[in-house]
């Protein structure tokens, strides 16, 4: 959705009649961008990314009926919104590359009818979600913008807090008596704060940016604490650094600024001497319970690339408030 940002704003400022297409309900398709979204204009352009343009077409012939409605109503649809249902089987899909075939419910809706403020506070990074209602035949939607900072109000607000807080994209669709209700979340970024360098380092700010993330290196407690201090609503400290004069102290600036992931690289002497230095600084044991280290996943890591892959595989099921275990012995929707 943040790579729409640029568009949607050209659009809005052409007086461009374009619609916001994306997800309400899916099934199938296998790994996918939570975050997927595209805009359609009248003249059959598409800007995003939505199971591999697949459906591109279809969304195309639905713009072209919303404005047909609009126009035999003697003017544009204005508020009028549309949720249609599209499927790819077999070899469709394989032609599409994607990983399955599947279906999904796709709300598309006026440009005009989004606040502007969503897309302000998308380009500055901020976390924040987008509600959607639409009324009972689902042909009239209005949004409101929902930060994470706001006052709960209903239901729909509690659950944009929710996805808030795993800081990773994620939608969900309410049903309730007066209609349905899209919950569209988009934290910022997890922005991976890599204390030390070297050739490690560089591989976890690699595969930081693989994913999506930010990533920064510093090499002092006073370069880490103003980027803890700037982006502790993002924060992910990694600290690799053995120096007693830059470790502890960032790693308790870190705990005392609540940053959603901690972790310290070391063997269990290292992490015991770390533990007995955050102690003596005064951090109680619930803080010291939210330090991974040693850090990582257990996955037989022995490569400067393979524990790369283990950390951020750690701060992606911490950020995700999920158990690192294998899916076949987990129980419920792959992806919830």
């Amino acid at each position: 959705m943040r790579e729409l940002v640029e568009t949607a704003r050209q659009w809005l400022a052409e007086g461009r009649a374009g619609y916001l297409a994306r997800p309400v309900t899916e099934q199938g398709f296998g790994p996918r961008d939570p975050a997927g979204a595209v805009l359609v204009d009248a003249r059959g352009e598409c800007v995003g990314a939505l199971y591999r343009g697949v459906f591109d077409a279809e969304l195309i012939a639905e713009v072209g009926a919303i404005g047909a409605m609009g126009a035999a109503a003697g003017g544009v649809s204005g508020g009028t919104a549309r949720v249609c249902e599209v499927s790819v089987r077999g070899p469709e899909a394989e032609a599409a590359k994607l990983t399955c075939g599947g279906q999904a419910e796709v709300l598309i809706q006026p440009l005009a009818a989004i606040p502007a403020e969503w897309w302000e506070l998308l380009d500055e990074g901020v976390g924040v979600a987008l509600v959607t209602r639409l009324n009972e035949t689902a042909d009239q939607a209005t949004s409101e913008v929902v930060r994470a900072t706001d006052a709960v109000r209903d239901e729909a607000g509690r659950r944009a807090g929710e996805l808030l807080a795993v800081r990773r994209p994620g939608r969900d669709a309410l049903y309730g008596d007066s209609g349905l209700v899209l919950v569209e979340a988009y934290p910022s970024a997890p922005y991976v704060v890599i204390g030390g360098g070297g050739e490690l380092a560089e591989i976890i700010e690699r595969q930081a940016l693989l994913l999506g993330w930010e990533a920064v290196l510093v090499t002092g407690r006073e370069e880490a604490a103003q980027v803890i201090e700037a982006r502790r609503d993002a924060a992910c400290v990694v600290m690799l650094s053995h120096d007693e004069e830059f470790d502890v102290p960032t790693l308790r600036d870190a705990l005392a600024a609540g940053v959603p992931y901690v972790g310290a690289l070391g063997s269990r002497r290292t992490t015991a001497r770390r533990r007995e230095g955050l102690i003596g600084a005064g951090v109680s044991e619930a803080q010291l319970a939210l330090v991974h280290g040693p850090i990582g996943l257990d996955l037989g890591a022995r490569t400067p690339a393979e524990t790369a892959l283990a950390i951020c595989a750690e701060i992606l099921g911490v950020l995700g408030a999920r158990k690192a275990g294998a899916l076949r012995d987990a129980e419920g929707p792959l992806n919830p």
